[in-house]
């Protein structure tokens, strides 16, 4: 029991993880219908910027700020050269333009950063908790309930405010949402900052447990992508759930089976939801394409 109890603590930390990626993939979907490859490269900015501004001497709390701030300037200028003038394109199109910007902060990021694995300390120390004979440290706190946290604080954006109500209202319908005066370019460039500073953040919350380097981007991309799909792609809470459920999977993979096949689970489940329920968990059942 106390095993099992182990591998589901795990799981749930790092499913947390994939759910901020995923919401990333999910608030940018929803507000212009791109699946942006590139969230990965946010979570790796936000690890890298925030090790290296800790290593030159700032505290740990502005080395943080200053890089979610960063990595949401880093996602407006993605939006606004390189998926603005796109617009119109086709969808493959526009995935490869997000799959070509994150090699190229990839490489930015090598080039200025290095190659070196980077970590900073936990934000409450790290003595273990024992829970009924299971351990966790207490970052894993901090990643899940930031992950919790921060669907709280979306649900009530697009819920309960104006400017909420407008991101949706853009996802439902460009055109419309133009014609009775919704600002479409500026609720585009705040999903773009939004999604990029969530993908910081979760960089931030993470590297202390697992450390961080130029080249996790696209893995975190690829993870997210699979439990944003698996929760329904543009639905938030889709995205948590899909990214716990891919978190469990992958320990209980590497716990029970092997260690080597826990990265197989997100392909996986790609196949799996592509084959047998394209809509996901928590999407709408509905036969027409986004596009």
């Amino acid at each position: 029991m106390s095993e099992f109890l182990q591998f589901f603590l795990s799981g749930l930390a790092v499913g947390a993880v994939y759910a901020l990626v995923a919401l990333g993939f999910t608030i940018i979907y929803n507000a212009s219908d791109v699946v942006n490859f590139a969230q990965g490269e946010f979570v790796m900015l936000g690890g890298m910027i925030t090790a290296t501004a800790f290593a030159a001497g700032w505290s740990l709390p502005f080395a943080a700020l200053f890089a979610v701030i960063f990595t949401a300037l880093v996602g407006i200028a993605l939006n606004k050269f390189a998926i603005e003038p796109a617009r119109g394109a086709p969808v493959v199109s526009i995935i490869i333009i997000t799959i070509g910007a994150s090699i190229f902060v990839r490489g930015l990021t090598q080039v200025f950063l290095g190659k070196q694995l980077y970590r900073f300390p936990a934000f409450t120390g790290e003595a273990p908790i024992r829970i009924l004979g299971a351990t966790i440290v207490p970052q894993n706190l901090w990643v899940f309930f930031g992950a919790i946290l921060i669907f709280v604080l979306l649900w009530l954006f697009f819920n309960k405010t104006l400017l909420g109500r407008a991101v949706l209202a853009t996802a439902n319908n460009r055109i419309a949402a133009l014609l009775v005066g919704v600002n479409t370019n500026y609720v585009m460039t705040l999903s773009f900052a939004v999604s990029a500073a969530i993908g910081a953040l979760a960089g931030v919350l993470v590297t202390p447990i697992t450390l961080t380097s130029f080249d996790i981007g696209m893995t975190m991309a690829l993870k997210g992508f699979a439990a944003a799909m698996l929760g329904g792609m543009g639905n938030p809470k889709g995205a948590l759930v899909g990214g716990i459920v891919l978190g469990l999977l992958e320990s209980l993979t590497a716990g029970y089976i092997s260690s080597q096949y826990k990265d197989a689970a997100a392909f996986v489940v790609i196949l799996a939801v592509l084959f047998f329920m394209p809509q996901g968990l928590f999407g709408a059942r509905t036969s027409a394409e986004r596009v």
